[in-house]
């Protein structure tokens, strides 16, 4: 075969990962845990783009121009309640209001422009909030759930073990991707999705009812989140290579057809 004629390589989907905010020695970072950027690589097949988001959304178009997909990884601050009409009940936890306003404004572009979207922990509220959705600030206080929280005097290991089962949503595709009707997850949150934002619906939840995960039903492409954190230690969990390698393929086909 002459080289007029060989098939052109297929390249691997980029996809876009917001980076957030950190502090050290009087210097502010933009950062992303390795945790959530080797599932993507060694399960999903992709490439990252880590995108900053402390600039503005000035760049975002031209970020969307190069993607097939976005992943919004969990963090350890809180979204700003004032991006959902409510005060701030815990004004301990960090905040980080340039990676909410630049996530919110990427969700909803994403959205308009067909990409795939993953979400984890913080990222699946901030997909809720950007739809309309709002946020159990203290779900610990609720009466009727229980403390979704890790204990943060234990290692890693630990904090991120299984803590409780989620009943996925009966018939649903993400029942059939996991090929089961219940699985094991872990659970490091303090705060949750109250009120689903405009599209989205349930596809598992927890044993005392709190939502776990969702879609976005009525929209052609991919759409996940999950409040969980399937990226820990990945590779050796059969849910989380199945949630991996359906978002991978969901990017691949955008980078072919998109």
């Amino acid at each position: 075969m002459s080289a007029q004629t060989q098939a052109a390589p297929t390249r691997k989907p980029l996809v876009l990962m917001t980076m957030g905010i950190q502090a050290r020695n009087g210097h502010d970072y933009q950062v992303m845990t390795h945790k959530y950027i080797k599932p993507l690589v060694e399960i999903g097949g992709c490439t990252p783009l880590l995108v900053p988001t402390c600039c503005g959304i000035e760049d975002l178009d031209s970020y969307l121009a190069l993607a097939d997909g976005v992943y919004l990884s969990g963090a350890g601050s809180n979204i700003d309640p004032a991006l959902y009409g409510e005060p701030n009940l815990t004004p301990d936890k960090a905040q980080d209001r340039e990676r909410d306003l630049f996530d919110i404004a990427l969700v909803r572009a994403a959205i308009g422009k067909g990409l795939p979207i993953l979400g984890i922990c913080r990222g699946m509220q901030e997909i809720n909030v950007a739809l309309g959705g709002d946020i159990h600030q203290k779900v610990y206080c609720e009466p009727g759930f229980e403390d979704h929280r890790e204990d943060p005097q234990t290692p890693p290991e630990v904090q991120y073990g299984e803590s409780h089962m989620v009943e996925l949503v009966e018939d649903s595709w993400f029942a059939e991707l996991m090929g089961a009707t219940q699985i094991p997850v872990n659970s490091l949150h303090g705060q949750a999705i109250k009120r689903l934002g405009k599209g989205l619906a349930p596809l598992a939840y927890a044993e005392d009812g709190l939502v776990e995960a969702i879609h976005a039903p009525a929209l052609p492409q991919f759409t996940l989140a999950v409040q969980w954190h399937p990226e820990w230690h990945a590779k050796d969990n059969p849910h989380s290579v199945k949630i991996f390698t359906a978002f991978g393929e969901a990017c691949r086909q955008h980078a072919a057809h998109g």
